[in-house]
C-alpha cells in the first residue's frame, strides 16, 4: 500500500474557503480600526487644549480672553488638518474643534470632525462629532456622559 503524501483537493480548497470567509469578516472591522484611530488623534489633540482653556476661564472669565488657542499648542497632526477655537455663544463657553484631512486618511473620517465645548456655567465638557458612530473613539461618544477634566 503506497502511503499518501501531501493535501488532496477538497483539503485545501476548505482551507482557502475558511480563509476567504475569515478576511470578509476581518477587512471590514479593519478598516473601521483605522478609521477610529486616525479620529482619536483629533479628540486627543482637542483634549489637550481643554485644561489651559478651562485655567482662562477660571482667571479671566471672559470668552474673548480665555477662548484661545495657548501659544506652542499642538493643534494639527498626522491626520488632522486643523485645530480651533471658538466662542460657543450658546453655552457661554468655548468650542474646540478639530477636523480631519481631507486625503490621506480612512474614507470614513475625511473632513470629519470631533468638536469638545466647555459650559463655562457648569464646567463640564461635552464632546460631538459628524463622524459615524461605529468610528467615534468611546470617550466621545454620543451616548456618554459628559467628559471632564
Amino acid at each position: 500500500m503506497k502511503k499518501q503524501q501531501g493535501f488532496t483537493l477538497i483539503e485545501l480548497m476548505i482551507v482557502v474557503a475558511i480563509i476567504a470567509i475569515l478576511a470578509a469578516i476581518a477587512i471590514p472591522q479593519y478598516n473601521d480600526y483605522t478609521a477610529r484611530a486616525q479620529l482619536t488623534e483629533a479628540f486627543t489633540l482637542a483634549s489637550g487644549l481643554k485644561t489651559p482653556i478651562a485655567e482662562a476661564y477660571a482667571q479671566d472669565d471672559a470668552d474673548d480672553a480665555s477662548c484661545v488657542v495657548p501659544t506652542g499648542s499642538v493643534i494639527t497632526g498626522k491626520y488632522v488638518a486643523a485645530n480651533g477655537v471658538t466662542a460657543a455663544a450658546a453655552s457661554g463657553g468655548c468650542a474646540i474643534k478639530a477636523t480631519m484631512a481631507a486625503s490621506g486618511v480612512n474614507k470614513k473620517v475625511e473632513g470629519k470632525y470631533v468638536q469638545l465645548a466647555f459650559n463655562k456655567t457648569t464646567g463640564a465638557w461635552t464632546c460631538t462629532s459628524d463622524a459615524p458612530s461605529e468610528v467615534i473613539p468611546k470617550a466621545c461618544s454620543a451616548a456618554a456622559a459628559p467628559t471632564d477634566d
